[in-house]
């Protein structure tokens, strides 16, 4: 599963990355090459790394074809979440129980948070990605859709050959350039690999205890709270104020629970900020969003995609099935990109024409409705069409 992290390291190479991306790749690859001996690998080592690269015309085509998180989310949670990968997940918080209790010890994070993301990335480690990593990075590198992101992280391959961690010829992965059973990039890897087995590497290929106790350091890394909830299911009151709604607006739980938003199940936790979120508006499943769901987009910048996870978490911890309501009809694919082409047109950053309903996508919605008297609940219809 794709991930997109936000925070860009070395970014103060965004500018050069954008300028030196496209043309001849054998150009491109001769400049990564002195860029590399500029930051302090050894020619020898840059000669080893770069030996045997080379373009993959197959990691582009699988980054123009996303076409799953176009899917809404009741239908992309179903897709996703089965009665089998919770099982597996259970199964496996037994069998590392052990490790889980050291990351929630040391990081913080909850076991189902990262058995969530362990599923949805590689199936639990059975499926993660036969694409040559160092091609996948400097073909996205060279390509100009995003060169900011992924040139850095060739540079932190670099890094990882010379210590002897990464294969330039023999590493696969995902076709973003991500690596082992959480799906880390090199930089990640870098600043977070955690040798969990104590045998003096770190594997994420092939040791679970690896893969999780990086990942759990990752996550609080990117600045998740430690014993905090991220996300819970609620039920909203009739006539309740939908603008309220949306991450935009953060109220303290206290201010919810006197509107009168109460969980499903359980109860919400006292003393935080939260948000109350309508993945497919106020006819469909409501959630209260706790500040550790916002960390989520630092490794993943689907709102659908976060969503699904976010509450699988929960499903592993022993959350019932989110009630779906009745959704008013939405909008696909075309229908999207042309929704997205006259928000751009009237002003907002709706992130990209690409038929994918995203939080920017989501914020724009949300200003149209209040302008035209509709339901200010973030969810595209096609009336919400018809009237732009």
């Amino acid at each position: 599963m794709r991930r997109f992290l936000l925070s860009l390291v070395f970014a103060g190479l965004a500018q050069t990355a954008t300028a030196a991306c496209g043309g001849s790749f054998s150009s491109f690859v001769s400049g990564l090459k002195s860029e590399a001996v500029a930051n302090g690998a050894s020619q020898t080592t840059v000669d080893a790394f770069f030996a045997n690269v080379r373009q993959d015309p197959a990691v582009l085509q699988a980054d123009r074809k996303q076409g799953v998180f176009q899917l809404p989310f009741v239908d992309f949670s179903r897709r996703l979440i089965s009665n089998d990968r919770i099982n597996h997940g259970r199964a496996n918080a037994e069998r590392y129980d052990g490790v889980f209790d050291r990351i929630e010890r040391d990081y913080g994070v909850d076991r189902g948070v990262l058995l969530a993301f362990w599923a949805f990335e590689t199936d639990y480690g059975a499926f993660q990605g036969d694409f040559n990593t160092a091609n996948a990075l400097i073909t996205l590198a060279h390509d100009c859709r995003r060169p900011e992101l992924f040139r850095p992280q060739v540079f932190a391959a670099v890094e990882l050959f010379a210590q002897g961690q990464f294969d330039p010829r023999n590493t696969t992965g995902a076709w973003a350039g991500e690596i082992g059973m959480v799906q880390m990039l090199p930089r990640d890897i870098l600043e977070n690999g955690v040798d969990g087995d104590g045998d003096g590497k770190v594997s994420l290929k092939t040791s679970a205890p690896d893969a999780l106790m990086s990942g759990g350091k990752m996550l609080r890394h990117l600045g998740w709270r430690a014993g905090e909830p991220w996300l819970a299911e609620v039920t909203l009151p009739d006539g309740f104020d939908w603008s309220l709604t949306g991450l935009e607006t953060t109220k303290p739980i206290e201010n919810w629970q006197s509107l009168g938003v109460t969980p499903r199940n359980g109860a919400l936790q006292s003393g935080l900020e939260a948000s109350v979120l309508l993945p497919q508006g106020r006819n469909g499943p409501a959630f209260i969003a706790y500040p550790n769901f916002r960390v989520y987009f630092e490794w993943n910048q689907s709102f659908t995609y976060v969503m699904t996870a976010a509450y699988f978490a929960t499903r592993l911890n022993g959350a019932q099935v989110f009630d779906a309501g009745n959704p008013d009809p939405g909008l696909e694919g075309n229908d999207m990109k042309t929704l997205q082409t006259r928000l751009q047109a009237r002003g907002h950053d709706v992130g990209g024409i690409d038929g994918i309903l995203g939080a920017a996508t989501r914020a724009a919605v949300r200003v149209e409705q209040a302008r035209l008297g509709l339901a200010v609940d973030g969810w595209p219809t096609p009336v919400l069409l018809s009237q732009l």
